[in-house]
């Protein structure tokens, strides 16, 4: 009985700590009025930009941000992401492009200089669920304590917090963030800058 037990409580671990990790890269705040919403190329970039639209058609905030670099000598990102946020009924005059980006770190340290010439001291960071936790440890890095982030994130086709482990993209994209995650910590607590990594 005591075996049985045993190994019931080893099986709930496990579970518990595979379901965690998926909630642990994906953390999501309440909703709160803040100065901008950025939304940051990616994966499944046009569900960002619909979900920071829908935010902004809400009233969360008054301005949109849209952050990326251009794949190839083509449009960029960011403008790409304008066009479409356009297109879904948002204000040209009320967004902002950042396309210069070509990774997270980027996203976060050109967004900051763009933040400071508009007075933003609060946003609404939209990207995929997997991908929240490492942006907004970037961010707050590049950030500092002047910006409030508030964490929100867009749906995605695959990736589900408390499914991740169903199929072999997920599982891929999900241990890839946790390492992503243990490097930037290991350069930002030492002090330093990140710069290799991709999206």
């Amino acid at each position: 009985m005591k075996y049985l037990l045993g190994l019931i409580g080893v099986f709930a671990i496990i579970v518990g700590g595979i379901v965690g990790i998926g909630f642990y890269l994906s953390p999501q705040d309440t909703l709160k009025q803040s100065d901008a919403i950025v939304v940051i190329s990616g994966g499944e970039t046009d569900l960002r930009v619909r979900e920071g639209v829908k935010l902004f058609q809400q009233g969360w905030a008054p301005l949109l941000i849209m952050s990326g670099a251009a794949r190839d000598a083509g449009e960029s990102n960011a403008e790409a992401m304008k066009r479409l946020a356009i297109d879904l009924g948002a204000p040209a005059d009320k967004i902002l492009v950042e396309k210069e980006a070509r990774n997270t770190v980027d996203n976060a340290r050109f967004t900051q200089e763009l933040l400071a010439g508009h007075n933003v001291t609060s946003v609404i960071l939209v990207t995929s669920p997997y991908h929240q936790r490492r942006a907004a440890l970037t961010f707050r890095y590049y950030l500092g304590g002047t910006v409030g982030i508030v964490n929100h994130s867009a749906l995605d086709s695959a990736w589900r917090k408390n499914g991740w482990w169903s199929n072999s993209w997920a599982r891929r994209i999900t241990f890839s963030e946790l390492q992503k995650i243990v490097y930037l910590t290991v350069v930002f607590n030492g002090g330093g800058k990140a710069s290799i990594l991709d999206r």
